[in-house]
């Protein structure tokens, strides 16, 4: 007996509700509008600080915009060669803002060092007014974003991003007031560089976990031998075998195995008890199971409808995924 069962679900990834769209736009808004203020003041002031602010508001604004694009790419339902529809499409948008933030904190770190060692005059007042007035527009941001779904990759990409503008600011704001108190005019360098330290950090982290998803790795804080031994141990499971873990985009955890039970098993009650094991303790509710009986290649009969032999249906020759076997007692 064979059983392969697959199913999905509604599942709470990426922005899905119009005033989640309204949120990043009073963010985007926000966010665009105070960029354009501060590269005109940090032109005047003469302040690589403040347009390194700038150049990482730039980037908050493009990760909000793709979001947004992504978004509405996601709602179009799966047909053609494309399977899974566009739900990837926000992991594609999250690695390309995570690669610009790592290529502007290059440039930025070039001009900063640059900048230590022939420093030009910096109009302190200016900007620690306009750090000031950052800090607010950071905070107004940070709140409108925090009020979406932050489930998505995206949307949690661009909170972040907002969030360390914040502490940016802050770090511009005692650099304006360093240099208006002390004249020491490399203090907007040094905080230029304290920018690009949180560029590369947030720049890094979308990287890795947009790569993550893209090879098809296990969601973060999952391990595939962990579930494949809690599979494996549940009564009547011989073996799981061809099991895959990974994630279809943010938020949608899947799972695929080829699932051996012994021969007096009922496949169909089998299969239920494995989807509600992972669901309950692993969240994973997007499962595929092919189900057979243990030892059904000992018998030479072919399957009607596909002329095949049993044990090509019950045992994979070569396996492609990892293979746990339920311990057998010692004689």
């Amino acid at each position: 007996m064979a059983e392969q069962h697959g199913h999905g679900h509604g599942h709470g990834h990426g922005v899905s509700a119009d005033s989640d769209r309204r949120w990043l736009v009073i963010a985007l808004v926000l966010i665009t509008a105070f960029m354009c203020a501060e590269v005109v003041v940090g032109l005047l002031a003469n302040s690589l600080a403040l347009l390194s602010d700038a150049a990482h508001m730039l980037t908050d604004a493009a990760s909000i915009v793709l979001a947004l694009v992504a978004l509405r790419l996601a709602a179009r339902p799966a047909r053609g060669r494309f399977t899974y529809g566009y739900r990837r499409a926000e992991i594609l948008s999250a690695q390309a803002n995570g690669l610009t933030l790592l290529l502007l904190a290059a440039w930025l770190t070039y001009e900063a060092v640059r900048r230590l060692f022939d420093p030009p005059e910096v109009e302190g007042l200016l900007v620690l007014v306009t750090a000031l007035v950052g800090i607010a527009v950071n905070l107004a941001a940070t709140w409108a974003i925090s009020k979406a779904n932050r489930s998505s990759l995206n949307v949690e990409g661009a909170f972040q991003h907002v969030l360390n503008d914040l502490f940016a600011f802050i770090a511009t704001a005692v650099a304006g007031a360093a240099v208006m108190l002390t004249g020491i005019t490399q203090l907007d360098a040094v905080a230029s560089l304290v920018v690009v330290v949180l560029m590369v950090r947030a720049g890094v982290g979308l990287v890795r976990e947009s790569g993550r998803i893209f090879l098809e790795a296990a969601p973060a804080g999952v391990d595939p031998g962990d579930i494949g031994e809690r599979m494996v141990g549940l009564a009547r499971v011989e073996e799981v075998h061809d099991l895959h873990v990974w994630e279809i985009t943010s938020g949608q955890p899947a799972l695929s195995a080829h699932v051996l039970v012994d021969r007096s098993a009922d496949c169909h009650a089998v299969r239920r008890e494995l989807e509600a094991m992972l669901a309950r303790d692993y969240e994973i509710t997007h499962t595929t199971l092919q189900v057979d009986h243990v030892g059904a290649g000992e018998h030479p009969a072919t399957d009607p409808a596909l002329q095949l032999p049993v044990a090509n249906l019950a045992h994979c020759q070569d396996s492609h995924g990892q293979i746990h076997r339920k311990p057998q007692p010692a004689e």
